[in-house]
């Protein structure tokens, strides 16, 4: 019994821990000034709430929709945000 009750609360601790996941993001799919401009004031404002902004070349294309995957739901980004985040912080990688 006391096995059972470990391995449920440690189950608990890992989906606590992992917390929800947005899979909004794929890949690229916004490339207009407008919407990179938007994505870049997003991600310094949503952000930047809870801790310093990370560099975008901190990650590759995959590590970003990774990371952004977690990141997003903490936010509160709509998946339009969540996409416009992910491809600023790629663009800008790129150049």
């Amino acid at each position: 019994m006391k096995k059972v009750i470990l391995s449920i609360a440690g189950g608990a601790a890992l989906l606590v821990s992992c917390g929800p996941k947005s899979t909004a993001v794929t890949g690229p799919k916004y490339t207009a000034s407008e919407q990179l401009v938007q994505g870049k004031t997003i991600f310094e404002n949503s952000c930047s709430r809870c801790h310093k902004l990370p560099d975008p070349a901190k990650h590759d294309d995959q590590g970003w929709i990774k990371t952004l995957s977690r990141m997003a739901p903490k936010a509160k980004l709509s998946d339009d945000q969540h996409q416009m985040v992910y491809d600023y912080l790629i663009s800008v990688n790129k150049k």
